[in-house]
């Protein structure tokens, strides 16, 4: 049981699971932020450029509720397409904001052009080039 929970904390405190948990939990609050960028602000807008239209109450109804006086029997049965609408809003907006912010992000990693390289020293002499040098000079003491 100790190892278990050894291996348990040694996995928890790895690095990439707490950078997990924290992407998760910032992940959740920015949703919210979306969301209600969406809702309060976007929506209302392509409302009122539809004519009033709210998408998020559109639905099929496919049964109507079925009520005895004032007390419901069976509930409504419908599909609420005004929903998925507003989801779909709210997915392309999440998408399109992470993109520009991971953008943003890369743009500052983005390590600086290299300074233009120094020109090289001039080459030395090759090494056939050595090699004559040396044996001219062999000869020449050879001669003395």
């Amino acid at each position: 049981m100790k190892k278990f929970l050894n291996e348990f904390k040694e996995f928890a405190m790895k690095g990439n699971v707490v950078d997990m948990a924290v992407g998760v939990i910032i992940g959740a609050a920015f949703g919210k932020i979306v969301t209600s960028l969406v809702n309060d602000i976007i929506m209302p807008a392509i409302g009122m450029l539809t004519g009033g239209v709210n998408f998020s109450d559109h639905k099929w109804v496919i049964q109507q509720a079925q009520t005895v006086g004032e007390e419901i029997v069976t509930s409504e049965v419908a599909i609420t397409w005004g929903a998925f609408v507003q989801t779909i809003f709210d997915f392309i907006i999440i998408a399109f904001c992470i993109f520009v912010a991971i953008k943003f992000v890369n743009k500052l990693k983005r390590t600086p052009e290299p300074a233009p390289a120094e020109p090289a020293a001039p080459a030395g002499p090759t090494q056939e080039e050595l090699l004559t040098e040396i044996r001219d000079l062999l000869r020449k003491q050879a001669e003395k």
